[in-house]
């Protein structure tokens, strides 16, 4: 079995037994292919930064209608390996963050590293349970989601609300000092303070609608000197309610640098509101990157999740997410960068240091979803600086932070080809050994449920209804079931303790059933006369397949069956029955052929087209989880985690279900976990806190066994990661409890603090 490595050079150099491969030979059919790949798959592209590349300009005519030859794909080696930095490569700690001093928490994730970790003691392991609420805070301004960290300043917290204002609140007592409402929904997920320098005033950094805003923390008011009346443009378009940037913003020395929600990163002067540069997240004409895709997108690899900042080297560092539309790539061929990447950019230029892409042209949704986390690890004996990013599938990219280079081999392997016409799959995808994963992208019929014999059969019925495993790309008319579209690891990412460089992070790990069909039927119309067909379709076939036969869960889409059945092949499934489809035997012979007849749209006249489409035209029927009728996901549990990984090691150094459904306890079923978004932080008192279950509560954890220590019941579920700070020696704990978001659960409007007892 041939294991190859890639050095930055693009050669291959050696396989799994460490013999050496000459230089231009091939040792299998297809290898001169994998060759002239190698450049692609390397994640420091080129030691010149600036160096650029022409766009792609195809030779020849291309068939976009073709499908991908699987044999041929059989021929390349099934793995490569980007090889680990050797130990004199990795860059000497320079000493920050510095854990045993960091007591502040001046940005959303507490620092510009994105730690989510205190150095304060005060409530620990031998405590915890005497948390009591020191005080709630109601906005009283609507209900609604928040999924922001809130910040704390000198005594103060400053937060948004459900009614979009941005709010500054005593930390110590919950009395609201000020508000301020912007154009647009304010600090989505993060917000940051800046101290101010050479002549600019202190201010409050966040983005709302098509703005950075600047206020004063004392008064509320916008800075007048910054852009205009506070504000300054942002280039990207506002996606409705989301705005032109959702991900908090960072500041090195007089910049502020926010990553746009569509796609690019832009830098300004943090005293003027200026855009100093931009930074293409999708690359343009004559830009490094710009030929990995045949077509460019105005949505793709956006940073919507978040950021960090390197302070003291001055490096900004953001992930990505997929390119668009999710789950359909013909119209995007090619490796797509920087899609599904870690970047890292000079934050004085906006120029790319290095990248390192996770997954190749994404056709799954599996944006890299959760911010870079800075912190420090052992490696060898000597102390090194790393950026750990968590993703959706369970890895965790580790890298160096000035170079880019993974600490450990990064195991990439031959991923299979795709069945629909015009699409190209990339041949390789990840697979890394260490660190090891924390959850999991393929579903095996080994994991299907067993909480019940009656829930095991229904699951293992849908199961045989769809295709699966490891990044098999989705196929006509099916559905497609995997892990991750929701985390694995979610915009909450993780946080770590860089005293002993643990990282700890929340996961979810149930199922998802994407279904794939060929577009180009007319759009349902509910105001028409019913024909038979239709009748009789709505009759025994839209309990599964939905009146506007967008399919339910496992059933698959009957839209575009036209372009994929013929009269014979449906009769029969109809008659016989497949996997969860009943059969019908004993429906009448003229209702089968008006029913036949109204699936492939011959019981209404059909436009033709003006022009055939150059490529083929597919869409999805949206995102159903692979959840029973009850609402319980059909894979075993535990559904939600909390995870606890040595970065030194790479080794999983402990999992405890996070989260419970209470009903299913009391039955003695084991604690199963919940799905969940929320996100921990980790303090020097021993401690993991987090929330974000479908159970409303809040909880400590001992952040090295894991043991739950102490929960509290919150009011509405707390959707975002807490925050700890200190005021007067007292130290605090204070969480958005907002509820709803993707568990749907009631909405609220607090803000609660927990304190010890005076």
């Amino acid at each position: 079995m041939k294991h190859h490595s890639i050095n930055p050079s693009g050669e291959t150099v050696s396989n799994r037994r460490g013999a050496s491969i000459p230089k231009g030979r091939s040792r299998l059919p297809g290898l001169l292919l994998l060759l002239g790949l190698v450049l692609a798959l390397c994640p420091v592209m080129a030691a010149d930064p600036d160096r650029t590349e022409p766009g792609r300009k195809p030779a020849g005519k291309i068939d976009y209608w073709a499908v991908e030859d699987a044999k041929a794909r059989e021929q390349l080696p099934l793995y490569q390996i980007i090889p680990a930095a050797r130990p004199e490569e990795l860059t000497p700690a320079n000493g920050h963050p510095r854990g045993d001093t960091v007591t502040t928490w001046h940005r959303s994730h507490g620092d510009n590293g994105g730690t989510r970790y205190s150095a304060l003691t005060q409530i620990n392991r031998a405590n915890v349970t005497n948390l009591q609420v020191a005080w709630t805070y109601h906005s009283k301004d609507g209900i609604g989601n928040i999924q922001c960290n809130p910040i704390i300043v000198r005594g103060v917290m400053y937060a948004p609300t459900p009614g979009k204002h941005i709010v500054a609140v005593d930390a110590a007592t919950g009395q609201e000092r000020w508000r301020f409402k912007p154009e647009g929904r304010p600090a989505f997920r993060g917000l940051i303070y800046w101290p101010g320098r050479a002549g600019s005033r202190e201010r409050v950094f966040f983005c709302a609608g098509k703005h950075l805003y600047a206020l004063d923390p004392g008064t509320g008011e916008p800075v007048a000197e910054f852009g205009t009346g506070g504000r300054a443009l942002l280039p990207g378009g506002a996606q409705g309610d989301f705005g032109a940037a959702t991900a908090g913003p960072t500041t090195f020395e007089n910049i502020v640098v926010v990553p746009g929600f569509e796609k690019d990163v832009w830098g300004f002067d943090a005293g003027t509101g200026k855009q100093l540069w931009t930074f293409h997240t999708v690359p343009q004409p004559g830009e490094y990157g710009y030929d990995t895709w045949d077509r460019t997108e105005g949505y793709a690899a956006n940073c919507w999740s978040g950021m960090a900042m390197d302070a003291q080297r001055g490096i900004a560092y953001i992930s990505t997410g997929s390119p668009k539309p999710n789950f359909i790539g013909v119209y995007h061929r090619g490796q797509n960068l920087f899609a599904n990447c870690v970047v890292a950019l000079d934050a004085r230029t906006g120029k790319r240091l290095w990248h390192f892409q996770e997954i190749r042209h994404d056709i799954w949704d599996l944006d890299i979803s959760a911010p870079p986390t800075l912190t420090t690890i052992t490696r060898e004996g000597k102390r090194v600086d790393v950026v750990a990013v968590v993703t959706k599938i369970g890895n965790t990219l580790l890298l160096d932070r000035v170079t880019g280079k993974p600490v450990f081999p990064f195991r990439l392997r031959r991923a299979p080809t795709s069945t629909l016409r015009g699409e190209e799959t990339f041949p390789y995808q990840p697979d890394p050994e260490l660190p090891e994963r924390f959850s999991k992208m393929e579903f095996t019929a080994a994991d299907l449920t067993k909480v019940s014999e009656e829930q095991e059969e229904y699951a293992k019925t849908a199961f045989a209804s769809a295709t699966s495993g490891w990044f098999v790309p989705g196929s006509e008319g099916r559905a497609n079931l995997y892990f991750g579209i929701d985390g694995g690891a979610e915009w909450t990412g993780a946080c770590s303790d860089p005293s002993n460089g643990r990282l700890y992070v929340t996961a979810n790990h149930v199922g998802w059933v994407i279904s794939t069909f060929r577009d180009g039927d007319p759009p349902y119309d509910p105001t028409l006369p019913p024909t038979r067909g239709q009748l009789v379709f709505e009759q025994n076939c839209a309990q599964c397949h939905a009146t506007n036969k967008m399919g339910i869960g496992t059933a698959p889409p009957l839209r575009g069956l036209r372009f994929r059945l013929q009269d014979a092949a449906i009769t029969n499934q109809v008659r016989t029955g497949k996997n969860a489809m009943p059969a019908h035997p004993d429906l009448p012979e003229a209702d089968l052929k008006a029913l036949v007849d109204h699936l492939l749209l011959r019981d209404r006249p059909l436009r033709p087209e003006s022009q055939p489409p150059e490529r083929p035209r597919y869409s999805v029927t949206g995102y159903p989880k692979f959840y029973d009728k009850a609402g319980y996901p059909l894979n075993q549990p535990p559904w939600g985690t909390l995870n606890c990984l040595d970065l030194n090691t790479g080794k999983l150094l402990w999992k405890v279900p996070l989260g419970e459904y209470p009903e299913l306890t009391r039955q003695g079923v084991p604690l199963t976990g919940t799905e969940n978004y929320g996100g921990a932080i980790v303090t020097a008192g021993g401690l993991v806190f987090c929330a974000g279950t479908r159970n409303h509560k809040i909880r400590a954890f001992d952040k090295d066994s894991g043991r739950e220590l102490w929960a509290a019941k919150l009011p509405w579920v707390g959707s975002a990661p807490p925050a700890t700070y200190a005021i007067n020696g007292r130290q605090y704990l204070v969480i958005a409890a907002t509820g709803g978001n993707k568990l749907g659960t009631p909405y609220g409007d607090a803000y609660i603090a927990f304190a010890l007892p005076e």
